[in-house]
């Protein structure tokens, strides 16, 4: 997230499309080392869950160094926002190019609702992850690049609001994956997803 000494600041004048999470760019050794550690660190989450996992048990499966693994992800958190980029892409593209209402061409109420409801449905299948990526360190969610694009996003479907950048700011703090996971067990996923779109109305 763009940020200075005071804090967040708008990302209002940059261009959505600029804003979205580029591919890495790097050599093919790299980048077959970079898949391995991947495909290996997903299987062990998904046999033993997040919290079981240590980095080491990820580079042996990945056949990698430690050393090359922790200049690479810096730590499990690094590693938890490398396995979502992917998957983060797969929607900021739809978001961009994709059939409305979650693509360009329906009303904006719409589109936030298709929104909120798409990232609500990403977040329940990777919550784990996204819980340890964005609470790595104080603030860590709003420094991943994704949040950036999610924010312009609502805060341009938010235009008529008062302030759409503070608006899109509350409406995404009720998407955070450390306040979903607890109290996803209490209210369950449709009270929370209903409450969502209830905020979104209000907003608008």
């Amino acid at each position: 997230m763009a940020h200075d000494s005071n804090g967040l600041r708008s990302v209002s004048a940059i261009p959505l499309e600029l804003l979205r999470t580029p591919p890495p760019k790097e050599r093919a050794d790299a980048a077959r080392n970079r898949v391995a550690v991947l495909e290996a660190a997903a299987r062990l989450f998904a046999e033993k869950g997040v919290e079981a996992v240590s980095m080491d048990q990820v580079a042996a499966a990945a056949g990698v160094g430690k050393g090359t693994l922790f200049r690479r992800f810096g730590d499990k958190s690094g590693l938890a926002v490398a396995l979502l980029d992917a998957r983060e892409r797969v929607l900021q593209e739809a978001i961009l190019h994709g059939p409305p209402p979650l693509g360009p061409g329906a009303p904006a109420g719409e589109r936030l609702a298709a929104f909120l409801n798409a990232y609500f449905d990403y977040l329940l299948e990777h919550l784990a992850l996204v819980r340890m990526s964005e609470t790595a360190t104080p603030g860590a969610r709003y420094r991943i690049g994704a949040y950036r694009f999610w924010h312009r996003h609502v805060a341009i479907l938010l235009a008529t609001a008062p302030d759409p950048d503070q608006a899109a700011h509350a409406l995404l703090a009720a998407l955070a994956a450390d306040h979903v996971a607890a109290l996803l067990p209490e209210l369950g996923e449709q009270r929370m997803r209903t409450g969502l779109l209830h905020l979104a109305h209000s907003a608008m």
